[in-house]
């Protein structure tokens, strides 16, 4: 009983929201509107995902270049266990 009328309040919430609509005020189309002042700072989405790929690919280098010294570290110290 409580579902069936908690779905109920849903669909008449759904419902009301799409019918109103409600045009911008001259504030919100200002604020909307492009900015010449701020258009120097605007980042070029290509030289950004070009930069995010750099850095991605550093930090795996990284990454291998830890992996490879733990390993070689560890291989030294297996042959010197050995030798010992």
């Amino acid at each position: 009983m409580f579902s069936s009328f908690q779905s109920q309040s849903q669909n008449q919430m759904l419902q009301s929201r799409r019918q109103y609509h409600v045009e911008l005020g001259a504030r919100e189309k200002s604020l909307l509107e492009e900015d010449p002042a701020l258009k120097r700072f605007k980042s070029h989405k290509k030289s950004v995902n070009r930069l995010k790929r750099v850095g991605d690919v550093l930090t795996i280098a990284v990454v291998a270049g830890c992996c490879y010294e733990i390993y070689v570290r560890a291989g030294m110290r297996e042959e010197a266990r050995k030798q010992a």
